[in-house]
């Protein structure tokens, strides 16, 4: 008589397999318009503050978004403009003298990071602690916030940012802040500390969270709103060119072109690429 095998030697179970249906299709929708609303100006800014082409922090996104998130396959890995890096990137620039140059730099690293991949090396993350990614989390948190508090106010002296503690123009970012309180506009300050009301207030209040629009869209279109607004009012309520983002515009396939740059494979000579 055959003896009965235990639970435990038994195989697993097979789930059927996922299926997509009509309300997930609508779901990722909502979620790209609003991955959408968040990053095309974090990719601008990012690539502003580190001192890249402006065309080159959208050309970043799209490939996050659209090329890594193809060929990942991984549902908890997360591509996109990354803050934390704006000060590396920065100062690599900086260093090897031009951002062709760097771009040779970006080519071997994302060599690296294709070699880890194919080789599985994801398993190595878990040797780090969740409270170092936490605590660089935070701390990026704080730096951005910090580093935000004077454009909230209006003062924009420093459209390129400084991440680091201590500034090229000799401040520092808490000393920057006393300096930001002395350019005071009261336009900028009355959008900029509306639209932090509507998220915040979009995320507590459950009448709210249950809406279909994301609360970054109605952020977006209040704040395009409220300065069409202030415009009449004239200095200090109308916002200036200097507080708006200037996209680059191509006039037509053949000046688009020139915003492509070719990487100057002259700097693998150069210890400080690697």
């Amino acid at each position: 008589m055959a003896e009965t095998p235990r639970r435990d030697d038994a195989a697993p179970p097979r789930l059927p397999a996922p299926t997509t249906t009509a309300g997930d299709y609508a779901a990722d929708a909502v979620a790209g318009l609003v991955v959408f609303l968040v990053a095309l100006p974090l990719c601008l800014g990012i690539a502003l503050a580190s001192g890249a082409p402006l065309f080159s922090g959208l050309v970043a996104g799209v490939v996050g978004g659209i090329v890594v998130g193809a060929l990942s396959g991984s549902q908890t890995s997360v591509s996109g403009p990354a803050a934390g890096l704006t000060a590396v990137v920065a100062v690599e620039i900086a260093r090897l003298g031009s951002f062709e140059a760097f771009a040779v730099a970006v080519v071997i690293a994302g060599a690296l990071q294709i070699a880890m991949g194919a080789l599985k090396l994801g398993f190595l993350a878990e040797f780090v602690p969740t409270a170092v990614i936490k605590g660089l989390l935070a701390a990026i948190g704080v730096i951005l916030i910090l580093k935000q508090l004077p454009h909230l106010v209006g003062d924009d002296r420093d459209p390129e940012g400084d991440m680091a503690f201590l500034q090229p123009d000799q401040e520092t970012t808490f000393s920057e802040l006393g300096e930001a309180a002395e350019r005071f506009l009261p336009g900028v300050a009355i959008i900029g500390v509306t639209c932090l009301a509507i998220l915040i207030l979009w995320q507590r209040w459950g009448r709210l969270r249950r809406l279909p629009i994301p609360s970054s869209l109605v952020v977006v279109l209040v704040g395009v709103a409220m300065a069409a607004a202030f415009e009449p009012l004239g200095a200090p309520w109308r916002i200036s060119p200097r507080h708006m983002v200037a996209v680059p515009v191509a006039e037509s396939l053949t000046d688009f072109g020139k915003f492509f740059v070719r990487p100057d494979w002259g700097a693998l000579a150069e210890p400080a690429l690697y």
